[in-house]
């Protein structure tokens, strides 16, 4: 049984856009511009966060554009080259990239292809922190055999607090030198810890000890310094590195310098001491140094092109929830300490943040907890799903024997979309019943529910020979951004659909099955 509701009120999307890309384009860009003359037409950027799919800023930033900073990269692409940087050690763990749920080898080759396709193919890749890990010689061959650049840098002792040695030829001096031409080197990595600031700092080394007065800089977007350190944007970027004990916190150094308030985070600011000294003993010269505080060092306009701040702060407390009900299904899964689950919990209660505050979430409890009571549901898993839609509708739906709960929800979704009735069929129930049984009887599957990705393969198939379907398909696109909660956590095949849709899905952290192995 599917059941549907709706939130009586006008549609808040237009309401709620806040962020004017263009303008933070082109203020980017004349930045980074500004910077590398500067620098004798010579600049590292250590670009911190994501190159593409930066989707935490694009929740916290309604009308940001995820793919934003590869569309700044591909106005000056003539200008631009690209180090890739990967933590030897997480390769050899098998480290997870959250929003794509693949390793950081895996996530590194999906970022040259993606930086191949904005036509941006200068890309070299370095290993940092090398050991001679198995899997790390297995992942450089993989690499070579494509035709891939790629470079290792061992680790340096005592690196960064030895200023002396690490500026030394027996310290960046080591690390083999990467040639570029072009004036803007974008340096990056698939996640935090991959050794960006060191491979700049390596690379300036060896510039000035070339005779090379060449020059760094961070790309950043959060925090985004001139909003207040309590602002709800900020404290959203707090709860999405809970896991890695960031904090914001006051640049002192900026403050004395300038006497301006601004903010930062707390390793720039703890490291920046010991990376000045670094820098002055790199190029030789206090004066040449343009940088008094670590907000110098940042290239980041993004507050300059926010154009609605209540609606980011809302959007910014709805993160804060979804960070919540990610880092709690993350520690029943046994991938995140139950000192980031704290955290957030700390964060929530000091900005008087409510659960309840995200509408799907109460409503789809609700509704798995009366299918509970009814004997509702499939092998004594009752869950249940609901989404906010853009215009505030909720539709709600259950897991069955036939369908996991997010493939029924979605499928109402299409229907309600596309106006078809609720007693209505989207395609003919046989034609599932169907795809369930090859499930068991050719795949040998263990499940005939079928997941999201096996339901919307087998509509796209059915819409070759249905208009109205391919119709109701194309409607997918209208709900890239909604809200979308269920009672347990997704099926492998369930979250990749729902990443691919664009959908914002919180869990609560309840497994899906009583088996171990889930497919």
């Amino acid at each position: 049984m599917v059941v549907r509701r709706k939130i009586i009120g006008k549609s808040q999307e237009n309401k709620n856009i806040s962020f004017d890309n263009e303008k933070y384009l082109a203020e980017q860009t004349k930045a980074i511009l500004e910077r590398v003359k500067q620098f004798n037409n010579k600049l590292y950027l250590e670009f911190g966060g994501k190159l593409g799919y930066d989707y935490h800023a694009a929740r916290v930033l309604p009308g940001y554009d995820s793919d934003v900073k590869l569309k700044l990269l591909r106005r000056l692409k003539n200008k631009v080259e690209i180090i890739l940087c990967i933590y030897a050690d997480d390769i050899a763990r098998g480290k997870v990239r959250g929003d794509f749920a693949i390793t950081y080898d895996f996530a590194t080759l999906k970022l040259i292809d993606d930086l191949k396709k904005w036509g941006l193919d200068k890309v070299t890749v370095l290993i940092t922190r090398f050991k001679g890990e198995p899997a790390v010689i297995k992942f450089k061959n993989k690499l070579e055999k494509r035709k891939i650049k790629i470079y290792i840098h061992k680790e340096i002792k005592n690196y960064p607090s030895d200023v002396d040695f690490a500026v030394s030829k027996n310290g960046f001096g080591k690390n083999c030198y990467i040639p570029t031409r072009r004036p803007i080197v974008v340096v990056n990595g698939p996640g935090p810890n991959s050794g960006k600031m060191a491979t700049c700092l390596s690379q300036l080394y060896h510039d000035h000890k070339r005779g090379k007065k060449s020059g760094y800089a961070k790309f950043e977007t959060f925090p985004i310094w001139n909003l207040p350190l309590e602002h709800m944007a900020n404290v959203a970027y707090e709860a999405a590195t809970a896991d890695i004990g960031d904090y914001n916190v006051v640049d002192p150094f900026h403050l004395k310098a300038y006497g301006k308030t601004t903010v930062n985070y707390n390793r720039d600011v703890e490291n920046f001491p010991i990376l000045k000294k670094l820098l002055e003993k790199i190029v030789g010269d206090d004066k040449e140094l343009p940088y008094q505080s670590p907000t110098d060092m940042g290239v980041n306009r993004a507050g300059f092109a926010i154009i609605n701040d209540e609606a980011i702060r809302r959007a910014s407390r709805q993160e804060l929830v979804r960070r919540y009900f990610r880092y709690n299904c993350e520690y029943i899964c046994g991938a995140e300490k139950k000192e980031t689950v704290e955290r957030v919990e700390k964060l929530l209660g000091e900005n008087d943040i409510k659960i309840s505050e995200r509408k799907a979430v109460e409503i789809a409890r609700k509704i798995g907890k009366e299918a509970f009571a009814q004997g509702r549901g499939h092998k004594g898993i009752s869950c249940g799903a609901a989404i906010e839609l853009k215009d505030g509708k909720i539709i709600t739906a259950l897991n069955s024997k036939l369908m996991h709960a997010a493939s029924a929800l979605i499928i109402e979704v299409l229907k309600v979309l596309g106006g078809i009735p609720e007693t209505a069929p989207l395609v003919p129930v046989n034609f599932f019943k169907k795809i369930s049984s090859a499930k068991t009887g050719i795949l040998n599957s263990d499940s005939r529910s079928l997941d999201l990705n096996e339901v919307l393969m087998a509509l796209i198939i059915y819409s070759n020979a249905n208009p109205k379907v391919k119709s109701a398909l194309d409607n997918l696109k209208q709900i890239k951004g909604c809200e979308m909660h269920m009672t347990h956590m997704p099926t492998p095949g369930d979250e990749v659909a729902l990443k691919k849709i664009g959908i914002n899905l919180t869990c609560d952290p309840n497994f899906s099955s009583r088996n171990l192995f889930i497919v």
